[in-house]
């Protein structure tokens, strides 16, 4: 069945994979550009997103969404364990947001353009003030039920198991005195690792958890308080 699997996805589901990524690419950028990149930069995004893990084959377990308020916008925070953490949140976490991503993302063929004219947030440290620009650019994005989602670990992992968070996407939580949710992605290691060519066959699974509100204070109390308990909520669903 291996063997029938990485045939499929050599003969049909790459070719199909990188239509598609083509023609969502166009269609965010044609549709920003005409106008209302709150539908043109989220939906086409979403829908190619769901159609990559039904190409591949691969079942999609999701829970938690009553835990959120469909008016409130939050940041979510996740661990990133290989490329499909990309795939599986953007097709099924069921809310309108954008993407905190490395600036150098930006240089892809097609999906950088497609990123930039849906308003991603393209993170630039060369600078205090270009730092202070990213955390002004979340602040006009977070606004009636617009999220943002962030990898705190800053890279995927080699091992499967969750690196030390970064503390940018607190820092902007922190900030703006937003809620942060924590997403336990599971499966996605298995499908495709940092150090993978070939896809396997494996359930992907998504777990939302109970939003984390902050102290009612900026500062580094509040910052460690969100980071913590937020990388604790994580860790606690991750298979071993």
């Amino acid at each position: 069945m291996k063997i029938i699997y990485i045939i499929y996805q050599i003969c049909i589901g790459l070719p199909v994979f990188l239509a598609a990524t083509i023609i969502t690419a166009l269609t965010t950028m044609l549709g920003c550009w005409l106008g209302n990149g709150h539908f043109w930069g989220y939906y086409p995004g979403k829908l190619w997103s769901q159609l990559t893990c039904y190409l591949f084959l691969l079942p999609v377990k999701v829970k938690g969404h009553e835990l959120l308020d469909q008016k409130t916008s939050y940041v979510f925070v996740a661990n990133h364990q290989g490329a499909f953490d990309i795939f599986l949140i953007y097709g099924f976490l069921g809310r309108n947001f954008k993407w905190m991503m490395k600036k150098s993302l930006r240089e892809i063929p097609f999906v950088g353009k497609a990123c930039e004219s849906a308003g991603f947030i393209f993170v630039d440290k060369t600078s205090p003030r270009k730092i202070y620009k990213t955390i002004k650019e979340a602040e006009n994005v977070l606004q009636g039920g617009t999220s943002l989602v962030v990898f705190p670990e800053g890279a995927r992992t080699y091992t499967g198991q969750m690196n030390a968070f970064k503390k940018g996407a607190f820092f902007i939580a922190d900030q703006l005195q937003m809620p942060v949710v924590p997403l336990t992605i599971n499966g996605s290691f298995k499908v495709l690792p940092r150090t993978g060519k070939i896809l396997s066959w494996h359930p992907l699974s998504l777990t939302i958890h109970t939003p984390i509100y902050p102290l009612g204070k900026k500062g580094e109390e509040n910052l460690q308080m969100l980071m913590t308990e937020s990388y604790k909520e994580i860790e606690k669903d991750l298979q071993r």
